[in-house]
């Protein structure tokens, strides 16, 4: 059983981002033409100052997040400071990938991307959490 791992590598960012962009493919059209003007990023882990901004110590306890103005707030008059942007952390949601041990790897990344992309379009965690009942 061991010599099946022994040459395996842990999913890197180049997989974390396709598993991500399957998941905007396969959004419905609504929710897919709100995505269109979102940029996705990929890193290892949040940095010190996005954690610092959400009062967070631990990077890994952040698998996603959502950076700009959500649609229900954008008004014609704003002046953009540059594109709104989800975020996802490839260590963090590897980190609750082995930890749950109940979900694939996809259905996760997918489940962080819709959350992010809920925060995009206005929603609160609360609001989310009525739709998406992820930890049940």
């Amino acid at each position: 059983m061991a010599d099946e791992w022994s040459n395996t590598m842990p999913p890197d960012l180049d997989t974390i981002e396709t598993l991500a962009r399957a998941a905007l493919t396969a959004l419905p059209i609504p929710f897919a033409a709100a995505a269109q003007g979102v940029v996705l990023r990929v890193e290892d882990l949040a940095d010190d100052a996005m954690l610092d901004d959400l009062g967070m110590d631990d990077p890994f306890s952040l698998t996603g997040l959502y950076d700009g103005i959500p649609l229900t707030e954008k008004s014609v008059m704003d002046q953009p400071t540059g594109p709104d942007v989800i975020w996802l952390f490839r260590r963090a949601i590897l980190d609750e990938w082995v930890s749950r041990g109940d979900v694939t790897l996809a259905d996760l990344v997918t489940h962080v991307v819709v959350h992010e992309l809920a925060h995009h379009m206005g929603w609160s965690d609360a609001d989310i959490a009525r739709i998406d009942r992820w930890w049940e």
